[in-house]
């Protein structure tokens, strides 16, 4: 006799033990079970086996075994057992709200997924305390356009503000090695050369030039050198005033300390200068950082880049060079960067990351955070305990 079990009741530890312990002094086979804990109630589900009499004591054991423990206890004879389809697809849809999970943007994720053929077959609550990450596992019998469902969730996390990756659950996706950083606008909550020229009275200029570039308007190399050339006569201990005054973005910091202490190699790959991506890895504790070199004439800049310019290919070439190095899969390499130079490195990378980016980007990188700080992107990576405030 096939029986499907719920128990029910304020959660604590032990219920499980005893009810297990039950079906073990009766010999009857467990054959499935499933358990959720929501705002501290249990619900606890298992199909049994109890043999062919249906009076062989195993229900009412587990009746007065639920009724000592305080819980509720229901259940239901299967008389046919339905043959459930292995999933073609596995996938994890990771939300992350700043200001919480809203019934309204559960109905539209949901009326998405189903209008796709993928079904939710559990949900999670991933932040303590509060209710503003969910992790929900779903699968799919028949062929998905991951893409089509992607656009689809970037409108809903638009809509309601809440940050949403689709990922295909892989056994990639809590192994991740190796983290690759853009600089400006990324780690950082601004555009150096930006600031370079604002102090040397040609900012509206470069800042224009900037701005397209990093819209993808126009061609990197020569939007670079371009700028450059104004900021020709530039004294060096400007770099390190400008630096000074130069904040990282929230939740940066506390970001990059508990992928550190979790063992991941952390590297800035920007399409900015050396001078300043160096500094950052040190201030970071960071392992690599690789940047464009400005030409000094003297003390003084000469207007010019010397060396190979990191544009976007290079940084896609570098993030492969980095993964070779240290011997890690592709899959396990995560990209974050804001800019279309950044993504060939988006693309490249298992988890490509477009952060707080530019319209551009958040169409064409896989996923997007832009809505929370950059601890946010920890619950995109199976961590737990990521703060919302940017605070750990």
């Amino acid at each position: 006799m096939n029986v499907l079990v719920t128990v029910t009741g304020p959660d604590r530890p032990g219920i499980t033990s005893a009810l297990m312990k039950t079906l073990v002094k009766n010999q009857a086979s467990l054959m499935d079970m499933g358990q959720a804990v929501t705002h501290g109630l249990l619900s606890l589900s298992f199909l049994l086996d109890s043999g062919s009499n249906e009076d062989d004591g195993t229900l009412k054991d587990l009746l007065f075994e639920a009724k000592r423990l305080g819980m509720n206890l229901d259940f239901k004879v299967i008389d046919h057992l339905p043959r459930e389809r292995e999933a073609r697809d596995k996938y994890i849809l990771s939300c992350v709200a700043p200001d919480g999970v809203t019934a309204a943007f559960m109905a539209d994720v949901a009326e998405t997924l189903a209008g796709h053929g993928i079904n939710i077959h559990r949900i999670d609550n991933m932040s303590q305390g509060d209710f503003k990450s969910l992790d929900i596992a779903a699968h799919a019998q028949r062929p998905v356009d991951q893409q089509h469902v992607k656009m689809e969730m970037m409108h809903i996390s638009n809509v309601h503000r809440i940050d949403v990756a689709f990922m295909l659950d892989t056994p990639f996706r809590h192994n991740k090695r190796l983290i690759v950083f853009d600089m400006d606008s990324t780690l950082i909550s601004a555009e150096v050369i930006d600031e370079m020229a604002a102090v040397h009275g040609v900012g509206d200029k470069v800042k224009l030039i900037t701005e397209r570039a990093m819209n993808g308007e126009l061609n990197f190399d020569q939007a670079l050198k371009e700028r450059v050339a104004m900021l020709k006569g530039m004294r060096r201990e400007k770099l390190n005033e400008i630096y000074q005054k130069i904040e990282l973005n929230p939740g940066v910091e506390q970001f990059i300390r508990t992928v550190k202490g979790l063992g991941y190699k952390t590297a800035i790959v920007s399409g900015g200068f050396k001078y300043f991506a160096e500094n950052f890895r040190q201030r970071l504790g960071m392992d690599y950082a690789f940047a464009n070199e400005l030409d000094w004439d003297g003390e003084a800049l000469s207007g010019k880049v010397t060396g190979q310019v990191v544009n976007a290919q290079q940084k896609a070439f570098i993030l492969e060079l980095l993964a070779q190095q240290e011997s890690i899969h592709m899959e396990q390499v995560v990209a974050i960067g804001d800019g279309a130079n950044d993504l060939p490195m988006l693309a490249k990378a298992g988890l490509g990351i477009a952060f707080h980016a530019k319209e551009k980007v958040r169409r064409e990188a896989r996923h997007q955070m832009s809505h929370g700080p950059m601890t946010s992107i920890l619950y995109f990576l199976g961590i737990p305990g990521g703060h919302l405030d940017g605070t750990l």
